[in-house]
């Protein structure tokens, strides 16, 4: 849970093409939250998460490691 877009569905070539004949939208799979406080929880958090990804690979470019 590292990245930004997880509450998205993320679907492949193949599903897009399945979803070409799925009229009534039963093959798409979200993943979903109890709450949508819960969903923002995490949707934050992994916000944070990145941006702290972020700092530290500048502070570790910024170093020389």
């Amino acid at each position: 849970m590292n990245r930004t877009d997880f509450l998205f569905a993320c679907p492949s070539f193949i599903g897009g093409m399945a979803a070409v004949l799925d009229m009534g939208a039963t093959l798409t799979v979200y993943n979903e939250s109890k709450t949508p406080e819960e969903a923002d929880a995490k949707a934050i958090a992994c916000d944070w998460r990145v941006v702290g990804n972020d700092i530290k690979s500048a502070m570790e470019s910024f170093n020389g490691k």
